[in-house]
């Protein structure tokens, strides 16, 4: 199983931005599709955003369309979920996630169960 560890959650003011990222050891991420979920108190986890291994193409969920952004750096080994705009409901604990197989056509549905490695998960809140 893969190791992930994902970073840079915070507090922050609606309107604020927050860059996350997942980064790996003993392993290069850029041959893996990589995924961030999120799940709020009492909800689902939810797909995000998806970056695939096989060609670089990305997706996301409508809620964050224009306002999300995921990238990779291989330098770093290490892929970015930069987040603009943020709203309260956006406030969740974030995951990303791995696996072989390219993202999923809508990553909003996609199912947890199909990710073989996750990160710890890391806190975003949004309030005023």
């Amino acid at each position: 199983q893969l190791q992930l560890v994902d970073s840079g959650g915070g507090e922050v003011q609606p309107g604020g931005s927050l860059r996350l990222s997942c980064s790996a050891s003993g392993f290069t991420l850029d041959y893996y599709t990589i995924a961030w979920f999120r799940q709020a108190p009492g909800k689902e986890r939810e797909g995000v955003s998806c970056i695939s291994n096989s060609d670089g193409s990305t997706n996301y969920a409508y809620s964050v369309k224009g306002r999300f952004t995921i990238s990779r750096d291989n330098a770093k080994n290490t892929v970015y979920l930069q987040m603009n705009s943020l709203k309260p409901e956006d406030a969740a604990v974030y995951y990303c996630a791995a696996r072989n197989h390219p993202c999923p056509a809508m990553i909003a549905i996609a199912t947890p169960t199909a990710w073989d490695s996750w990160g710890q998960g890391t806190q975003v809140t949004v309030s005023s």
